[in-house]
């Protein structure tokens, strides 16, 4: 493994935290192991106000920052960049780059399937939209469902087919992950961006997708998958120590006491409460602008719309 160029702390920045995970983000949890795995010290800090934004995760820290959405995401920026390469000798591995590349298309499109379209999004409010108004949670996943069906190549037409296609080929990765970890620690005896991948992805299909969901009964079938995804979470995460962060609490008009000491503010609440109500005011303008654009809110349109993203009836 390639040395770190610097220890100097970094600063993880995810979505909040949620079924006994860290975070329950698909794009955040495998960068959060990829972090433990190496040893490299960071603190871990919650975005709750910017839900649909694709920087995050994002890492940063007093001379650098690497987002999500740059350089192929997080991980392939630090090591793009030198900072922190766990895979700079299992390139030539052989099934190494194929492996990758099923966590990050067959198994990526599963999850994605299975937490906007194939459950009843209850989940995907945890992930994302718990700590936003109803409005606006429900406006923007609206727009994520839309988004996720373009993605996949979902319509109407050939919905079951599709499904059909997302669990098969979820089903043949799965199946050749078992076969290449056996009863080893990691896929290749040594940590890497693609343990930090998977495991990602089998905590959230574990722990964040319901009972009845298809995905988490195709990954039960594969013990070993299993153990190792728990053997990780008990090591890597403490979760007597997660817990929900909340917004910071500022006192309301009338609510203050007679006589009692004005508080000042401090910096951070100050930029806080800046943020929050230009996000809100920002949220506010996009919503009006979707409900627009989409016909208006009491378009029947839209009507038919909502109950086929809900119900997932994609019957005439």
């Amino acid at each position: 493994m390639e040395a770190p160029r610097e220890r100097e702390e970094l600063t993880l920045v995810v979505r909040r935290p949620c079924f006994g995970l860290p975070t329950a983000c698909p794009s955040c949890l495998p960068v959060y192991f990829y972090l433990k795995f190496s040893g490299f010290p960071f603190q871990l800090e919650f975005n709750l106000i910017h839900p649909d934004s694709d920087q995050i995760p994002y890492i940063e820290s007093d001379s650098y920052v690497a987002y999500n959405n740059e350089k192929g995401g997080v991980i392939e920026s630090l090591k793009d960049d030198g900072i922190l390469d766990m895979d700079s000798e299992l390139w030539s591995t052989p099934d190494f780059t194929s492996m990758k590349a099923m966590i990050g298309s067959w198994l990526e499109n599963a999850l994605q399937y299975e937490l906007w379209l194939g459950s009843d999004g209850s989940s995907v409010q945890k992930i994302y939209y718990a700590d936003l108004p109803w409005p606006l949670g429900k406006i923007l996943h609206l727009k994520q469902i839309r988004m996720v069906k373009q993605h996949l190549g979902i319509t109407k037409e050939h919905a079951e087919r599709r499904e059909a296609e997302i669990y098969q080929k979820a089903m043949i990765a799965y199946g050749a992950l078992s076969t290449s970890l056996g009863e080893e620690e990691f896929f290749f005896n040594r940590p890497s961006s693609l343990d930090a991948a998977f495991l990602g992805h089998a905590l959230i299909v574990l722990q964040a997708l319901p009972e009845t969901s298809p995905l988490r009964s195709k990954l039960s079938q594969y013990d070993n998958l299993v153990r190792y995804a728990e053997k990780h979470k008990a090591q890597y995460i403490d979760t007597s120590s997660i817990s929900s962060p909340q917004f910071p609490s500022f006192p309301k008009r009338g609510s203050k006491p007679k006589g009692a000491a004005k508080k000042e503010r401090t910096p951070e609440e100050k930029k806080f409460r800046k943020r929050a109500k230009y996000f809100l005011i920002a949220q506010f303008v996009a919503a009006l602008l979707f409900l627009t654009i989409m016909g208006g809110p009491f378009d029947n349109n839209e009507l038919e719309m909502d109950d086929e993203d809900q119900g997932f009836s994609y019957d005439d």
